[in-house]
């Protein structure tokens, strides 16, 4: 298969220059040495590998992307940006049909569907690149289709700790939270206890110094009404290295499906799987 042009948007922030870092040596994709970032950036070029990847503020943008296309050709963008930029990034790849991978958290993600559904582009759009954190979050979606209110009665609590900079409580609690309120379970996502103090995190949680910059702790844990029966499932992420393999795959999934012809449709992790 030919080597399929990427564009990743969020450099300098520390996600994408992970997952850039991944797709500058791997064959399936080549790098493009471009990056939408945020208007607070006041570098214009980052390192990543052995190349230096211009750095590309909102306000010029577009011309930008019209002779980057121009330049390469067909590409998709990747989007590790910050969760503000959601729905005007979203809107700006269909505007320029641009094909997307979102792995940002936040915005309005009913409208964020809606926007590519009304476009001629496609995209994966997911809360977590992890792709064993996917499959979690799958058999918990299996669990509450084939077994609905089986925790009916059960209480929940839910804590999540990431680094200090995430600025939105995780999307992947919020979809376990979906999973178990099918199963029977009272729980608002309002109530999940977010954890973003480095000290704390060191000291109550036992998070390793070395990971406090890059995390993703979580814990979800149900007890019965009478106190006599729990049940806790823990994910513990260190580092970003997990979320490189599934993007990379997704962006792999997605050019599968432009290349088939497919338009104006979104896919999930799990379509990536499943593919």
């Amino acid at each position: 298969m030919e080597p399929i042009k990427i564009m990743i948007n969020g450099l300098p922030g520390n996600v994408a220059s992970a997952i850039a870092v991944h797709a500058a040596k791997d064959p399936r994709v080549i790098l493009l040495p471009h990056s939408l970032t945020g208007p607070e950036i006041e570098t214009d070029q980052v390192p990543i590998d052995t190349m230096m990847v211009e750095l590309i503020r909102p306000d010029r943008c577009e011309a930008r992307l019209d002779a980057i296309a121009k330049a390469v050709g067909d590409f998709i963008s990747v989007d590790f940006t910050h969760p503000s930029a959601v729905n005007a990034n979203a809107d700006l790849y269909c505007r320029r049909h641009l094909p997307f991978v979102m792995g940002t958290t936040g915005g309005d993600r009913e409208k964020l569907v809606q926007r590519v559904t009304d476009s001629d582009i496609c995209a994966v759009i997911a809360p977590n690149m992890a792709k064993q954190i996917v499959g979690f979050q799958a058999m918990l979606e299996y669990g509450a289709t084939t077994f609905p209110d089986i925790f009916k009665g059960y209480a929940l609590s839910v804590r999540e700790s990431h680094q200090a900079g995430k600025a939105d409580t995780s999307g992947t609690a919020k979809a376990v939270v979906s999973s178990f309120n099918r199963m029977g379970v009272e729980f608002s996502t309002k109530a999940i206890e977010k954890e973003r103090d480095p000290k704390t995190q060191q000291q109550d949680w036992g998070i390793p110094e070395a990971y406090l910059s890059g995390h993703g702790w979580h814990t979800y844990r149900l007890t019965s009404p009478d106190g006599t029966v729990t049940f806790e499932f823990q994910h513990n992420i260190n580092g970003r290295d997990v979320y490189a393999g599934g993007t990379i795959d997704a962006i792999c999934f997605l050019a599968g499906k432009l290349k088939s012809g497919c338009r104006a449709k979104v896919f999930s992790m799990i379509d990536v799987l499943k593919g």
